[in-house]
């Protein structure tokens, strides 16, 4: 070899080696024919870990791993490069710090001129960020396979840009009823019905899809064996990095069952609205035509009073054409009530006590045989102003929740008493400072969690399955409380039953009114008898007083058949009773007719209503119960009088 030749030569390999050196993102190193490290670069040393003192003269086996190293894997993979001329794979190796790193590993044979092994030329790669980004992608893309594939209440498949079902879910199996051998590579246009093929709707779905990025609507879909089903169909376009159209993403939901659902519901609903309406017309014309007739009674009556104490024939007509008047304006009243018999109920002062014992029968049937109805009524009661209907629907609320948290049977009570709320406690619990009555519903059942038990009032909130409950029992008993001026409050734990306590205003009722004075009694020898009028309108009840009075009665008062019968159950000096036929409560005047006859046989019952009488002969009146329309006139309620103490 010339000195020139050995000059270049020398050269060439400082270039190459500044070359290697230079290079960070690579290990090349050299290795003898046995694996002996005798070369190493920087890119080495940064992610092997090892400097050049410490590696040279070290078997390249070391970067394997151990299990790599049982199996002779470094040593075949020698014999591999100087058989093949070449060894190529990926792998784990292991860095200085025991740590491990994915490896793209080259290794290729060095040879002599004369075909001699030399040694092996050694590149290395580091790609373990890009297998990571790999495995992500391969763990994503699983599990977004298997959550596919898991969907069986929609159909979600792809298509091809020409409109071919490239794959097909469980859900689209189930629902259009293809197996996935059947129908990949067929067009989508298959389920459409004949007439929306004809249309051309599949064709400007993927029009639309492809143009706005989204197609949606509903419709008629076909499945394999020709039946139709109502499908909710959306369609996105699905673009590749750069932008370009690839395909499309199709789901399909099955919603006929929603739409007959839907369909029956709006049915129900026209029928209903129907209803409704034919019922508030009914409940308008009763209830107008009930109240004029109360105020007619008042008018005629005040009338007839005034004719006894005024003696100018002037005044006298007046009052007869006044007379008149009221006379049509009552014939007007009866043509109405040929109509509708109804009036629009409203709050009343009532007893709780009252009315749960008057609603006892229908809480135990609705408790069933395996609950135990206990009743702890506290007596006497205050009364409170509330609506009955609305207070006996909240309190069966209340009963059929606890039944329902009792499903192995227990104990249900309803207590009743008194609650005094200073400001101090109102600020604590919620209801305003007052005298309340406290009406508490507990129950021996499964209890709430304390996030359970705070939630109970909010509306379509339920513990319930589907279909068991609409969650919406306990926001009526919170509206019904909360517009009465009360407070409710709920008390559980989780296996120690729950206690919805009830806190409504406490009123004085009629029980506990004053009597009158001495001076306002009238004597046993100026009394014609005692007796007592049910009337729940008060203008009408005054009116009735003060003609019983002037004609020599004392008066007892109810304002409906419940207290009615508490009066007949503990006075002795009933001769008349006068009820008004039509009442709240739920016990009309001829039902409180009979049961006043079973208490007291020898009572005189005068009934009285603003309907005309052919409306309430199906209420069946006996020959020893008599009868006065309203509006009655005063001579007219003394001479059915005058015929009930004479007898027939």
């Amino acid at each position: 070899m010339s000195a020139v030749k050995a000059y270049r030569t020398e050269q060439d390999a400082g270039r190459f080696q500044l070359l290697v050196n230079a290079i960070t993102d690579y290990a090349i190193y050299m290795l003898d024919p046995t694996g002996t490290i005798s070369s190493w670069n920087p890119g080495a040393q940064r992610f092997k870990g090892y400097t050049e003192e410490e590696i040279l003269g070290s078997n390249f086996s070391k970067f394997y791993t151990e299990e790599d190293r049982l199996i002779g894997l470094p040593q075949r993979a020698l014999a591999t490069a100087a058989l093949e001329g070449r060894f190529e794979s990926e792998g784990w190796r292991v860095r200085k710090d025991g740590t491990r790193f994915w490896a793209h590993v080259v290794i290729d044979p060095i040879r002599a001129e004369n075909g001699d092994l030399l040694g092996f030329a050694k590149i290395t790669r580091d790609l373990t960020e890009r297998r990571q980004a790999q495995e992500a992608l391969r763990e994503s893309e699983e599990r977004f396979r298997l959550l596919v594939q898991g969907v069986t209440d929609y159909a979600i498949f792809m298509l091809d840009l020409q409109g071919r079902i490239t794959n097909w879910n469980a859900g689209a199996q189930r629902i259009k009823g293809y197996s996935r051998d059947e129908i990949v590579g067929k067009h989508f246009s298959r389920f459409y019905t004949e007439e929306d093929r004809a249309s051309g709707l599949p064709e400007r779905a993927i029009d639309t899809a492809t143009r706005e990025g989204r197609f949606e609507n509903e419709g008629w879909r076909v499945r394999k064996d020709g039946s139709r089903f109502w499908a909710s169909v959306v369609i996105d376009a699905i673009h590749d990095d750069l932008g370009r159209l690839i395909g499309f993403a199709k789901i399909t939901r099955d919603m006929t069952e929603r739409r007959k659902a839907q369909e029956s519901l709006d049915e129900a609903r026209a029928a209903l609205f129907q209803s409704q309406k034919m019922d508030v017309v009914g409940q308008l014309t009763g209830g107008v035509a009930h109240d004029f007739n109360n105020l007619l009674t008042v008018i005629v009556n005040n009338l007839d009073l005034l004719t006894r104490r005024i003696g100018d024939p002037r005044d006298m007509k007046l009052i007869e054409s006044a007379q008149r008047a009221a006379e049509r304006g009552a014939k007007l009243t009866q043509q109405l009530l040929a109509f509708a018999r109804r009036q629009p109920l409203q709050p009343q002062l009532l007893n709780p006590n009252r009315l749960i014992g008057g609603f006892e029968a229908v809480l135990r049937r609705a408790c069933g045989e395996m609950i135990d109805l206990r009743l702890a009524l506290t007596s006497p009661l205050k009364w409170t102003h509330i609506d009955e209907q609305q207070f006996e629907a909240a309190l069966l609320n209340l009963v059929v929740n606890a039944r329902d948290a009792m499903p192995e049977g227990g104990t249900l009570t309803i207590t009743t008493g008194h609650i005094d709320i200073g400001s101090a406690e109102a600020a604590r619990s919620g209801p305003l400072p007052g005298d309340y009555v406290s009406i508490a519903v507990q129950d021996t059942g499964t209890g709430m969690e304390p996030d359970v038990a705070s939630r109970v009032f909010e509306p379509f909130f339920t513990t319930k399955e589907v279909g068991k409950g609409t969650g919406l029992g306990l926001s009526q008993v919170y509206g019904f409380v909360t517009q009465s001026g009360g407070h409710v409050a709920v008390e559980s734990a989780a296996g120690n039953g729950t206690t919805v306590t009830l806190l409504l205003p406490a009123r004085v009722g009629p029980e506990e009114e004053k009597t009158a004075g001495p001076g306002d009694i009238r004597t046993a020898a100026d009394s014609t008898g005692t007796v007592l009028i049910v009337e729940d309108e008060p203008a009408v009840l005054d009116v009735a007083t003060e003609i019983f009075e002037s004609l020599g009665y004392d008066v007892l008062s109810a304002h409906h058949a419940l207290a009615a019968l508490d009066i007949l159950g503990r006075d002795e000096k009933i001769d008349v009773l006068f009820s008004d036929v039509v009442m709240p409560h739920g016990m009309n005047g001829v039902e409180l007719a009979r049961k006043a006859r079973e208490l007291r046989p020898a009572i005189k019952i005068l009934l009285a209503s603003g309907y005309p009488m052919s409306a309430l002969s199906s209420e069946g009146f006996g020959a020893d119960i008599s009868f006065i329309s309203k509006p009655y006139r005063w001579t007219e309620l003394s001479e059915k009088l005058r015929s009930l103490r004479s007898g027939p």
